[in-house]
């Protein structure tokens, strides 16, 4: 059978951690409470202040994401411009 991943929705991963920093239950309990792994839930705490709010690590690491994904668009229209001014210059002769 394959390995699925959940998928969890951004307002479920803040309210997770504003319960974890609230509670006075451990992140193991309150990971279990949930249906998730605590390790999870370390890597959301890591992610979102105890408020809910990003952190500017992770901010930073969206825009990281953003920038490259820019780049990525860029050079394959750098690759399509350069392929298509080879030909029209092996064409004009």
């Amino acid at each position: 059978m394959p390995n699925s991943r959940r998928k969890y929705d951004e307002e479920f991963k803040k309210r997770a951690v504003r319960l974890s920093y609230s509670s006075e239950r451990t992140i193991k309990a309150t990971a279990e409470s949930l249906g998730i792994n605590k390790n999870l839930l370390h890597r959301w705490r890591a992610q979102y202040t105890p408020d809910g709010d990003k952190t500017r690590m992770a901010e930073q690491q969206d825009e990281l994401n953003q920038l490259r994904c820019r780049i990525a668009e860029l050079e394959e229209e750098n690759d399509i411009l350069k392929k298509a001014s080879a030909f029209f210059a092996r064409n004009q002769k």
